[in-house]
């Protein structure tokens, strides 16, 4: 016997009328959002992999039979990083294959330039950046093999095995500093594993941002799928009377939530991949993208699309277990959904095992962080309802107000619906308090406006410092050169020999200088306070970048759930909002009880995630070694202001619904 299902599915969906298919839509594009979202996230971490290993090349693999010497070092021009990678081939030896990017080794005297170094060369002068390397009448390209980003600063150099840049002086400076910045070996090939320093973190930053968007795209999926949740419980208990067996109602549901999240999760994709090319030119890292590295191919859109469209169908089914087990009830809306105590004991243990495992003195790995942000955030959704069913008793207690009244009943009545209003800003609250204040502060440098030369001894660094005079001068540069010793370890150099130069005149004065000085020394680049903080530079800011991404997402994701729900309910309560009409309450209340319903346990619940997400970041600081950001204090109060106003500002465009569901009251109450 043919299945009932589908033709009944089909049947309903049509004779649902117009309130049905706005709540269909309203489900498809949450869907949308949330797999958009998703997706562009997912984008930037497989992308930040492939960049990762475009820069693997640049650090040398030493191989005792190699055929050529290769020299990592690393110059700043207007406090950015410009990757100089200088190739000599070893005489005698086989030839060296190309790096990639080059169509061939480079030879003697030879310069290949990234695109953005080509332009950047033509547009600044010469004494700024051009004389950093051999004059050549015309510079060779390098292609997008091997680069990270188009915006990429990065040269390659061809020059003599004895070339003072080649030696292994050049590599072995200040150590510190040095680390991820300079490097020499001889090798064979260019198949090196170890990513450029500036690429190395960005995967993990970006998949940090991954987790953190993950639950506000639970929530938002979560509540698509309820959405027509009270319409559909109704006339599917009406079928379960009638005679529908209860995998036949779960059927139905399932057919009906799949179909929708579908359609939206598929428009979803289709709107990323729509915007590949303007995603691409948001700067990340090093800079913007090649569109090629954001696509993440058949698997992972189709995974988040069938991801997607299982959180909407499970959600819906979910829905329906008194359906399924007590009809009438349904049918008579005689069920409270309180919660239990067993929700507060779990959260408990939860927060415990976080406390111990971040107190415990250890040193956490990322996989590790990632694990206890995804227990924090299914404790907490865990724990949310129980707290708005507890914040509605209270406050029903002490309501001397319909509105307040109203608004306390709706959240002891249905703690759960109320929680998924505001579930999406209290978990993005963490990501606000997480982040404003994470950006590991104190990352300045007291070297400011210095350039440092090293050498080998203090001798060299006499001569080396009436060099630098001579020619700071001749090129116009004020500046005050000291020699410092071996033993200043406060010095730029950090206890290794050389010369000092105290600029005057600003960015442009010191790229000049850099220029100036890099024929000076051992044959290592100068040293600026851009190469001595940049490993921590990295990092803070790859975590500024997600941060502001995620935020930016949490809370667009966080607004369109809010504005979800608010819809959902109203549609859902229409009967009720019906029957308080009828018997004398005044529109203007109805619309303040919805306000308050949502106003109560945001304070409360987005408060204590935030302080949460405060004292995570605190943990991440203590970690580092490194200083709370206190300026982030202003951004978290703007994070604040301007998730209320959005949550706000969504639920108010439901209010013109709730005066049209209850334009005819006696109809509406039927």
């Amino acid at each position: 016997m043919r299945s009932p299902v589908l033709p009944l599915t089909w049947h309903l969906a049509r004779s649902s009328g117009r309130l049905g298919l706005q709540s269909r839509l309203l489900a498809a594009g949450a869907a949308a959002v949330g797999a958009c979202a998703l997706l562009v996230m997912i984008a930037a971490t497989l992308g930040s992999g492939t960049r990762a290993d475009h820069t693997a090349w640049r650090t040398p693999e030493p191989d005792r039979h190699g055929t050529a010497v290769q020299a990592l070092a690393t110059t700043y021009v207007r406090h950015e990083p410009l990757t100089v990678v200088s190739l000599a081939q070893l005489p005698d030896r086989k030839p060296t294959p190309a790096p990639p990017g080059l169509r061939a080794f480079p030879k003697r005297g030879e310069v290949y330039v990234s695109p953005a170094l080509a332009e950047l060369l033509h547009r600044l002068p010469a004494s700024r950046l051009a004389g950093r390397f051999p004059k050549v009448a015309s510079y060779g390209t390098i292609g997008a093999a091997g680069l990270a980003s188009p915006d990429e600063l990065v040269a390659v150099v061809g020059r003599a095995p004895a070339d003072p840049a080649m030696a292994a002086a050049s590599a072995q400076g200040a150590a510190y500093y040095d680390e991820g910045q300079a490097d020499r070996a001889v090798v064979s090939g260019f198949s090196g594993t170890e990513a450029s320093m500036f690429t190395s973190f960005d995967r993990t930053s970006a998949l940090l941002g991954v987790v953190l968007l993950a639950m506000p795209v639970v929530v938002l999926s979560s509540a698509a799928g309820r959405l027509g949740a009270a319409r559909r419980e109704q006339r599917l208990a009406a079928l379960r009377l009638a005679g529908a067996t209860p995998r036949q109602i779960l059927a139905m549901t399932a057919v009906e939530a799949a179909g929708v999240g579908a359609a939206g999760a598929l428009a979803g994709a289709l709107v990323y991949v729509a915007l590949l090319p303007a995603l691409a030119g948001v700067p990340y890292g090093v800079g913007t993208w090649y569109t090629g590295q954001l696509w993440v191919g058949g698997a992972w859109l189709a995974a988040v699309v069938l991801t997607v469209t299982a959180l909407i169908t499970v959600s819906a089914v979910s829905m329906l277990r008194q359906v399924a087990t007590s009809p009438l009830g349904v049918a008579q809306q005689a069920n409270p959904r309180r919660t239990r105590l067993i929700r507060l004991v779990v959260f408990v243990a939860a927060v415990g095992y976080i406390w111990q495992s971040t107190g415990s003195g250890g040193q956490l790995k990322g996989r590790d962080l990632l694990v206890l942000l995804l227990v924090f955030y299914g404790a907490f959704w865990l724990f949310g309802p129980w707290v708005v069913d507890r914040l509605g008793r209270i406050a029903g207690r002490f309501a001397r107000r319909p509105a307040a009244l109203l608004a306390a009943r709706r959240l002891s009545d249905d703690p759960r619906g109320a929680w998924r209003t505001v579930s999406g800003l209290v978990l993005a609250g963490f990501a606000a308090g997480f982040f404003s204040v994470s950006m590991l502060g104190g990352v300045g440098s007291e070297h400011r406006d210095q350039v440092a030369v090293i050498t080998a001894n203090a001798a060299e660094a006499r001569h080396a410092a009436t060099e630098a005079r001579t020619l700071l001068h001749r090129a116009g540069v004020t500046a005050t050169v000291d020699v410092v010793r071996a033993d200043d370890y406060d010095s730029l150099l950090g206890g290794s020999p050389g010369v000092v130069a105290q600029v005057a005149g600003g960015p442009a004065r010191i790229d000049t200088a850099v220029t100036v000085l890099t024929a000076v020394g051992s044959g290592h680049p100068p040293y600026t306070a851009d190469y001595a903080t940049a490993s921590d530079r990295v990092v803070t800011d790859r975590i500024s970048d997600v941060s502001t991404a995620t935020l930016v997402l949490s809370f667009v994701l966080a607004t369109a759930s809010a504005g979800l729900t608010a819809a959902a309910n109203v549609l859902d309560r229409r009967r009720v909002y019906g029957l308080l009409r009828l018997a004398g309450t005044p529109l203007k209340v109805l619309d303040r009880a919805r306000v308050r319903e949502t106003v109560l346990p945001l304070v409360v619940l987005a408060g204590g995630t935030t302080a949460t997400g405060v004292y995570g970041s605190y943990q991440l600081n203590k970690a580092a070694g490194a200083t709370i950001n206190t300026s982030g204090a202003v951004e978290l109060v703007v994070c604040v202001l301007v998730g209320a106003l959005a949550m706000f500002a969504a639920i108010g465009v439901s209010g013109p619904l709730l005066r049209k569901v209850t334009a005819d009251p006696a109809r509406t109450a039927d």
